[in-house]
């Protein structure tokens, strides 16, 4: 759709849904010519012309639609209601447009794999948003049974949302729909309910209810640190929550699966990162246990959602039992209409739910894995330090003298050097290949004992470091604002975390994402901080030689690609939960000299492919 349609909408009306709801629904009968003479609800939301204020405004919104030759058909209808989302209420409820190929594929799928469809099916969406999916499902119920769209919205067609404006929206939309075909009754019974879904009952709401052949949805993209307090209270009584700090769309799974029939079906887009993420780890065990039939259908690093940054999958989910899962992987979303033949099958009993799921190349990635000793017990990982402002304490110095640089933010400060520590960002280390190259300036309002750090007092700060303290002082508000205000810091000045508060002589530093193999570095420098990022840290630098070698390997980065975390543009994680179950060989010591001599990574790289058996030429043909 046009920039300047939302540009218009986001500029000119207020967060209230009913005036802009009137807005839209109007544009919409407008422009499609309807007649809208017995509808309740839709002649509640009509603009005329003695409305003056809105039915000026209406006038400028249609213009913009007529400039553009744009059509207001129903997809553009479902993308202006989720458009208007307040920004605020899409952090709480995790709502996105779905597009409506991914919506139609879906529906159609999940049909499919129902089987037969009887007049009675029933389908429902437990996020239904504005109710895209709901508009997609009551169409192909239209074209298969041929009954009314009354009918069909009163014994087929069920949702919830949280949000009351939602379920609105999806009633006018639903409504609509049956107005664009030549049905206009009065008053429609909607099956369409405002809720929490992780604590809704339906059998409350629906008499003899007994689950549904088929519910379907874009689960909420909330993640663990925006929900709010209640909501996290109740993620407690759902058993695949019961790991890590779950997001919002993990117990869709659960609630979704429990709430079907036998035989029902159960088809989401949600995020992908359930396969190896630690929240996500009671969710596998569920599965696992369960073993229902699954499909899956992997979209990698590619973002569906324009107006979300996460990475996700189709999981289509038959509610009954199968030894195996089926998964695939594609580049695109456009490339949905792949054979059924083209997934790969793969044993409940092969995949590691404590791990991970290792889902691509499952055979090669077990056997790497299963090779000597796992990366982390032979390895230590760690973070960088936490400042949670980094803003504030992390600068690069426009001048020094003897005793002070000089920090610019907001006004220029004198910082006293010896408050100061050298630090870097080893994500940088995907173009930079030596830590001088980007190494900037920390305050450090800490002291060592030993090898770990201690805070400084607030009277020895302000005694010893003056200049220091005083900027921190002005920028004292902005660092109690972190952890949303509700941190809980020896000081207001400490860092946001513990982490990495400690001498760390030798270290391998390397990004946490990259889009190749990256420029590891090493560093023997105990007083050099870094942030973000990784390192591998070791009593031996000759060790971390040796490592810097085989994670640079082309076995290392096909691990990496093949079940690690991915991200847009063909970035891959490095994270520790990622790289801790990559099998170390078990060399010789006249092999690990040749490593440590080798500087010819084809060389290299032939060495690693045959003791860990794998021929990637072959493989990667």
């Amino acid at each position: 759709m046009n920039f300047e349609i939302f540009k218009y909408l986001k500029n000119n009306f207020s967060q209230e849904p009913k005036i802009v709801d009137r807005l839209i629904v109007s544009s919409f009968i407008k422009k499609n010519g309807l007649k809208i003479q017995k509808n309740i609800l839709l002649k509640e939301y009509l603009i005329n012309e003695k409305d003056i204020d809105e039915y000026t405004n209406l006038t400028v919104f249609l213009s913009y639609f007529d400039k553009h030759s744009a059509a207001l058909d129903f997809e553009t209808l479902i993308e202006l209601f989720e458009f208007v989302i307040s920004p605020s209420d899409r952090i709480v409820n995790g709502a996105v447009y779905t597009p409506k190929m991914i919506r139609e594929f879906i529906v159609d799928n999940s049909l499919a794999l129902y089987g037969k469809i009887n007049p009675l099916i029933k389908i429902a969406d437990p996020a239904c948003g504005c109710g895209g999916f709901l508009y997609n499902a009551a169409v192909r119920i239209k074209r298969l049974t041929g009954k009314s769209y009354a009918d069909i919205f009163k014994e087929n067609i069920y949702g919830i949302d949280i949000k009351e404006y939602a379920i609105t929206r999806s009633k006018l939309l639903l409504s609509l729909l049956s107005v664009s075909e030549g049905e206009e009754p009065k008053r429609i019974q909607f099956n369409l309910f405002e809720g929490n879904a992780i604590k809704f009952d339906w059998s409350g709401k629906l008499n003899g209810f007994l689950g549904f052949d088929l519910i379907v949805g874009n689960p909420p993209y909330v993640c663990s640190r925006n929900i709010d307090k209640v909501t996290k209270s109740h993620l407690l009584k759902w058993r695949v929550c019961s790991s890590g700090h779950p997001d919002l769309y993990i117990p869709f799974f659960q609630l979704g699966l429990e709430n079907l029939n036998n035989n029902g079906v159960l088809g989401y887009i949600t995020m992908n990162t359930f396969f190896k993420s630690i929240n996500g780890r009671a969710l596998r065990e569920y599965f696992s246990k369960a073993q229902f039939e699954i499909y899956i259908i992997d979209f990698g690093g590619e973002q569906v959602f324009k107006s979300k940054s996460t990475y996700t999958c189709i999981c289509l989910i038959r509610k009954i039992k199968s030894d195996c899962l089926s998964y695939i992987k594609l580049p695109s979303n456009k490339m949905l209409n792949a054979k059924a033949s083209s997934f790969n099958i793969i044993k409940y009993s092969s995949l590691d739910s404590h791990n991970g799921w290792n889902l691509q190349n499952q055979e090669l990635i077990e056997q790497i894995e299963s090779i000597g000793t796992p990366f982390g017990q032979r390895y230590m990982t760690r973070c960088g330090i936490a400042t949670l402002k980094n803003e504030i304490y992390i600068f690069n110095p426009i001048k020094e003298d003897k005793k002070y640089y000089y920090l610019q933010n907001g006004s220029v400060y004198q910082i006293e050097k010896a408050v100061c520590k050298n630090i870097v960002n080893p994500n940088k280390l995907t173009k930079k290949t030596c830590t001088n190259n980007f190494t900037e300036k920390a305050i450090f309002p800490y002291y060592f004992e030993g090898e770990f750090a201690k805070l400084l007092s607030e009277t020895q700060f302000q005694e010893e470091f003056p200049l220091a303290f005083k900027y921190l002082q002005e920028k004292k508000q902005i660092l109690n604002e972190r952890d949303k205000g509700q941190g809980n810091y020896n000081t207001w000045y400490a860092y946001g975390r513990n982490q990495s508060l400690e001498k760390l002589k030798n270290k391998l530093f390397f990004p946490h994402i990259t889009q190749s193999i990256p420029n590891y570095v090493i560093n023997t420098d105990e007083n050099l901080l870094f942030y973000n990022g990784l390192a591998v840290i070791s009593d031996s630098e000759e060790e971390l030689q040796f490592l810097k070698k085989l994670m640079s390997s082309t076995i290392f980065w096909f691990y990496i690609i093949n079940s690690s975390k991915p991200y847009g543009s063909g970035f891959f994680s490095l994270s520790r939960n990622y790289i801790k179950n990559f099998g170390i060989y078990n060399f010789s010591d006249c092999e690990r000299a040749y490593i440590l001599n080798e500087e010819n990574p084809v060389k290299l790289n032939a060495l690693f492919e045959e003791k860990y058996g794998i021929d990637l030429d072959c493989q990667l043909r």
